[in-house]
Parts: structure tokens; C-alpha cells; sequence
């Protein structure tokens, strides 16, 4: 897989897009650093770089422990900026981590960069070296294929999401479970939020989007279908998402109700010996009280028989209580 920790070059030729620096349209992948100096050194409008700006992470420090917002503008010369989140997972932690990519889009050029280890450049890269067929033309193709492959990627950590879901729901209905699988739900949920976090900015910033290039093209009365696909997409896993979502919700609600089932048969089971303990703790307190005149203290039987009578009153309950369920 191609790395982006240094300016690398792509250009458009007959045969497709390759590594290089030698046609047009040209796209251009830099350190999250480096946005502002290469568009700069493009030609890029004063505007369009005072916006670029705000869209770089760590641009405004107070902001830096808030989630990235995608949001898109457009300068007066049409230049396009865009930011938006990406997303990841760790299937080991089950962790979900967020990034930021962010573009600007201008006449013959796309520069852009990344910041997290979601890959969505490199692998955009890929599919536009390998000649997989991406719509659109000119630099709009690299946007195209960043956004689909943005979303697709997306789709990834959702359906990963889902198979650690399908994961704990085994857990919560384990007969051999060990483990609470409660802080297990939550940290799934937290993960789920943070997915759906950083997704909602995608779906809000498409149609927006979808205006600015229509603004941009000028000539075209509709926006381009594949930002149809993108959005269609991004709804999906966002639905899906929803879907997990609400799935822990239930297995918490059913584990919480096992255990309050669980707590009633415990419950059941110590009342139950607590009669039965009674029965012989009740009769031995009355021997035990040293009167002179007392039932049986001269019998020569008398002590085996109150004894088989505690025995076999106490087995009487347990019987019962084996009967009724609560043993």
C-alpha cells in the first residue's frame, strides 16, 4: 500500500492515473502540515487558503479536544475546500478511531491530506492507479474517488462493528459465561456513537457539496450521480449503525433481566434452607430451656426420636420445596 508521509505526485495520462508529476490534471498527497505551503505554492487564491485554514486540524488549538465537523466552501475563484472525518477500527481493542481528511479542489489540481490511520488516500490511490473504473473526469474523479472510497471504507468498520456485536450477543447468552458482559456493551456503544459521530458530518456535507459543484461547473443542472452513491451509502451504514445500536440495547435490557431473574431464584433457594434450618433450630431452643417438666426427658428413645422427627420434618420441606421449584 502506497504511504503518504511525504508530497507525492499523480497525474492523468492516456492510459489513466499514475505516480507522477508529468500530465494533467495533477493530484497532489501532503503531510496535514504542509496543506497550506503546497496549495500556496500551486497558485491557490488567498481566499480559498484563509479557508483552508479553518479546515486543517490543529489550525484553532481551543478546538483540538472537540470531533472534526466536515464542512465545505468554496471560494469567489470556485476553488472547493472540504474536511471531513475518517474512521477505523481496531478489532483487537474494539476501539473505533476517528481522523481528518481534508482537500481543496481547484482548476487542474486536487491537493490533499490526511490525518489518522484510516488510509483512505492510499488506498484511493490504488483503485486510480490500477484503472478502476471511477466516474466523473479531470481532478472531480480524484474527489470521486476519495468520497466512495471514504464511504466504502466506512461500510468496513460498520460491518466490523457488527461481527463484535454478533461477538457479545453470544457472550450475554453463554451458559458458560465468566464476565460481566455489561461494560462490554457500553464500550461497544461508545464505539458506535463515535462511528456514527464522525459519519454524520459525511451526510451532512454532501449536499452542500453537491450545490458548490454545481456552482463550480456551472454548466451542469443536476449534481453528479455518484454523489447519489456516495450519500446513499453513508445513509446505509448510518442506518446499520442504528441497528447495532438498538440490538445492545436489547441484550443489555435481557442480561439486566436475567440477572433479576437469576437474584429471585438465589432469593428462593436461601429461603427455602432458611425454612428448613428453622424446623430443628426451633425444636433444639425448646430442649433448651431447661425446664424441670419437659415432654420426653425420662424416655430412653426420646432423644433419637426427636431427632427423626427434625429429619423428617426437614426433609418433608425439602421435597416440597425440590417440587415447587425453589430447590
Amino acid at each position: 500500500m502506497l504511504t503518504v508521509s511525504d508530497a507525492q505526485h499523480f497525474s492523468k495520462g492516456p492510459s489513466g492515473w499514475h505516480d507522477g508529476d508529468d500530465g494533467e490534471p495533477r493530484w497532489i498527497v501532503v503531510g496535514p502540515g504542509d496543506l497550506v505551503e503546497y496549495a500556496r505554492a500551486r497558485g491557490v487564491s488567498e481566499q480559498a487558503i484563509e479557508l483552508l485554514e479553518h479546515h486543517t486540524p490543529g489550525a484553532h488549538p481551543e478546538r483540538s479536544t472537540h470531533p472534526l465537523r466536515g464542512h465545505v466552501d468554496q471560494s469567489a475563484d470556485g476553488e472547493i475546500i472540504l474536511s471531513a472525518p475518517t474512521l477505523s477500527y481496531v478489532a483487537e481493542t474494539r476501539d473505533v478511531h476517528t481522523g481528518a481528511l481534508t482537500l481543496i479542489l481547484a482548476d487542474g489540481v486536487i491537493l490533499t491530506s490526511e490525518a489518522g490511520d484510516a488510509g483512505i488516500l492510499p488506498r484511493t490511490a490504488e483503485k486510480l492507479c490500477s484503472g478502476v473504473p471511477i466516474p466523473d473526469s479531470g481532478v472531480a474523479q480524484v474527489l470521486a474517488a476519495i468520497l466512495l472510497t471514504l464511504v466504502a471504507h466506512a461500510a468496513d468498520v460498520e460491518a466490523e462493528l457488527g461481527d463484535a456485536v454478533a461477538d457479545t450477543e453470544r457472550v450475554v447468552f453463554s451458559t458458560a459465561r465468566v464476565d460481566d458482559p455489561v461494560e462490554r456493551i457500553y464500550d461497544l456503544k461508545r464505539e458506535i456513537a463515535e462511528a456514527r459521530r464522525a459519519l454524520a458530518p459525511i451526510t451532512g456535507v454532501l449536499p452542500q457539496l453537491g450545490a458548490e459543484t454545481i456552482q463550480r461547473r456551472r454548466k451542469e443542472k443536476e449534481p453528479p450521480k455518484w454523489l447519489g452513491r456516495v450519500q446513499a451509502t453513508a445513509d446505509r451504514v448510518d442506518h446499520h449503525l442504528d441497528a447495532h445500536d438498538e440490538l445492545l440495547d436489547a441484550m443489555l435490557q435481557v442480561h439486566l433481566s436475567q440477572v433479576s431473574v437469576q437474584q429471585n431464584e438465589d432469593m428462593r433457594k436461601i429461603s427455602a434452607w432458611a425454612a428448613i434450618a428453622a424446623v430443628p433450630t426451633l425444636i433444639a431452643g425448646i430442649y433448651g430451656m431447661n425446664f424441670q417438666h419437659m415432654p420426653e426427658l425420662t424416655w430412653t428413645w426420646g432423644y433419637p426420636a426427636v431427632v427423626v422427627v427434625m429429619l423428617g420434618i426437614c426433609g418433608g420441606l425439602y421435597r416440597q420445596f425440590r417440587k415447587v421449584g425453589w430447590l
